[in-house]
């Protein structure tokens, strides 16, 4: 399988979860709506990241995770672009990589994967990047699943 990695945009990401910018004029702009915790025990987790080195595309996917039961997202401190790799989960059990989209997303644009979003791990393009990451915890099995996923390769359009 090979996708083709289209830019970021709210309409097209919203069955997996929020896009996150700054507002464009002064003031402040919300966004827990699309922040969810399904387990009473979880704690809030804030990390810090720096990814290095840079990966490049076309590139290839074989791992898959998912927060079965919290939302996790990812605010760019410092970064480039980056690519996002989402799929639902399969009625069967597992990512559904049959339905996966892949998006490259730009240095304003963060985004929150919505609770049972199967996703590619972080992968920045171009340079090493810094970003602050939130999610829920509670030191379980439930935090986070990774998936081997048959190899697919993910591109750029021309």
């Amino acid at each position: 399988m090979h996708l083709i990695a289209r830019p970021l945009s709210a309409e097209d990401f919203a069955p997996y979860g929020d896009v996150l910018t700054t507002p464009a004029e002064p003031g402040r702009a919300y966004f827990e709506g699309g922040l969810g915790n399904a387990r009473p025990n979880a704690r809030p987790s804030l990390s810090m990241v720096h990814r290095s080195p840079p990966a490049s595309l076309p590139f290839e996917a074989n791992l898959l995770e998912r927060h079965e039961f919290s939302s996790q997202t990812f605010m760019p401190l410092d970064i480039a672009r980056w690519l996002i790799v989402v799929c639902p989960h399969a009625a069967t059990g597992g990512p559904d990589v049959a339905r996966a989209l892949a998006f490259i997303a730009g240095p304003d644009q963060g985004v929150t994967y919505r609770p049972n979003t199967w996703h590619h791990g972080l992968t920045v393009l171009d340079r090493p990047a810094r970003l602050a990451v939130f999610m829920w915890r509670d030191g379980t099995a439930g935090d986070e699943e990774f998936v081997p996923v048959t190899p697919f390769t993910i591109g750029e359009a021309p």
